[in-house]
């Protein structure tokens, strides 16, 4: 990180005024600051840091716009904008903790195959503000960015397992893995199928951790570590962000994180189906039909929606335990964005109440989510006249809903299920995240999830 924060005012360090826009007459300035907004044109526009000169040419202080509208995460932008050194916040702030967390992770950079930078900002926040928890926030969505960030080459199936590995033995949790022809043996024929034409073999993390008669919380992750489209192959340009196809897998285990430093008093398991859609002889084709761990059998009318099928054998698994709360996240469909945009990801539930808990979780700490329907009518898209149903439709519309009717399939036993939609990646900048890779979703189930299960 090139930026970091202390609570408490550091002595020495420079003020930072934020200004709404159109309220630069209001932010108590004094005249020569104020003369100074004005001779720059600054008026509060969002995300504008505008520093302040003091005499013989120093730094008196920075003057920052938070603009109009409710830019709840723009704060982010100082890490980058302002000059190294010691700031403070010196107007108001209402909402402290998120203030905080936006200038760590507007601090974020990718740099495993550049150089390093140290912290070079300092920003003090206002007391009251939870530094372990913002902290933690900001661990868990680095680890998911730099997952996602990280090419193939160096995250494939075999890279992911160590990944998870490392933060299983980091807290204690008990890990397993089913990989390669173990996976026929042990019942689960889609992820074999989806991986084994991949040069790393296909395999199945799983992890557990807390005590066994606690709330039961599973979470599964969509690990296809690159997905050329297999034998109905990606345009070149269709490929280039596919070393993200495994952000759902990137994002379970970063809220796993979450969950696990809080130790929050449920029962964690995290299924990771980690896979190579590949092109090779023993590719799976068009026209296959494969039999699921559920039994349920699959025609397959494209190999480009691999995802589904690694998902449903491990949502299979994860539904027999019967967890109270079941939740996958998958860079799913192409159309998730066409509906919503990279920004604005959906997700799918069968529980009214738990997506209320889900859209009020979202808002408490921006990070926007949008509930989509389970249309049933669509269901019968995914029929098929030689198996039990095909995955995929073959009109294309309504992608991400009967995506999600697809998983809806496998799952029967958990109390709760949510299926997330996430795209995993900003394809713009914002003020608190660089273009890159992402964490959607996991800040509104932690806040969800420490609310139903408050630590003790």
């Amino acid at each position: 990180m090139a930026s970091d924060i202390k609570v408490g005012t550091v002595a020495g360090s420079k003020p930072i005024w934020f200004v709404k826009k159109g309220e630069l007459e209001d932010a108590g300035l004094d005249s020569t600051a104020l003369a100074w907004a004005k001779a720059n044109g600054f008026d509060g526009q969002a995300a504008r840091v505008l520093v302040v000169p003091g005499k013989n040419g120093a730094v008196s202080g920075a003057l920052f716009g938070i603009g109009k509208d409710d830019v709840r995460l723009v704060a982010g932008k100082l890490a980058s904008a302002l000059p190294k050194g010691d700031w403070h916040i010196a107007s108001r702030v209402s909402e402290p903790d998120l203030t905080a967390l936006a200038f760590l992770l507007g601090g974020y950079k990718f740099t495993r195959y550049t150089k390093k930078e140290d912290a070079e900002v300092m920003l003090s926040t206002p007391k009251g503000v939870d530094e372990t928890d913002v902290r933690r926030l900001a661990k868990a969505v680095m680890l998911a960015r730099d997952l996602i960030n990280t090419p193939t080459n160096d995250m494939g199936p075999v890279a992911l397992e160590t990944a998870v590995r490392n933060v299983a033995e980091e807290h204690k949790a008990t890990l397993s893995v089913i990989k390669g022809d173990d996976l026929l043996k042990k019942n689960f024929p889609m992820i074999h199928a989806v991986g084994r034409a991949g040069s790393q073999e296909p395999r199945l993390i799983d992890f557990a951790w807390g005590k066994k008669n606690a709330p039961k919380v599973t979470l599964v992750g969509k690990g296809v570590c690159f997905d050329t489209g297999g034998l109905d192959i990606k345009p070149s340009s269709g490929m280039l962000l596919m070393k993200k196809d495994m952000g759902g897998a990137a994002n379970v285990l970063a809220l796993a994180v979450l969950i696990m430093d809080a130790r929050l008093p449920v029962r964690l398991r995290v299924l990771i189906p980690a896979v190579e859609n590949s092109i090779s002889a023993n590719a799976f084709r068009p026209g296959d039909i494969l039999t699921s761990r559920k039994g349920l059998t699959v025609e397959i009318g494209n190999t480009d929606a691999e995802g589904r099928l690694i998902l449903a054998d491990a949502l299979a698994l994860a539904d027999d335990d019967e967890p109270e709360i079941l939740i996958d996240m998958a860079t799913l469909t192409g159309a998730a964005r066409v509906a919503l945009g990279p920004e604005l990801p959906p997700f799918y539930t069968n529980d009214d109440g738990f997506a209320s808990e889900v859209a009020a979780s979202a808002y408490a700490v921006a990070d926007p989510v949008w509930r989509m329907p389970l249309w049933q009518p669509y269901d019968a898209k995914l029929s098929s006249r030689v198996a039990d149903l095909n995955n995929v439709t073959s009109d294309g519309f309504a992608g991400s809903i009967t995506a999600a009717l697809f998983l809806q399939r496998f799952v029967g036993k958990a109390k709760i299920w949510a299926h997330f939609d996430i795209f995993g990646w900003n394809p713009v900048e914002k003020p608190h995240a660089p273009i890159g890779g992402e964490a959607q979703a996991i800040r509104a189930l932690y806040h969800l999830l420490k609310e139903r299960y408050p630590s003790k």
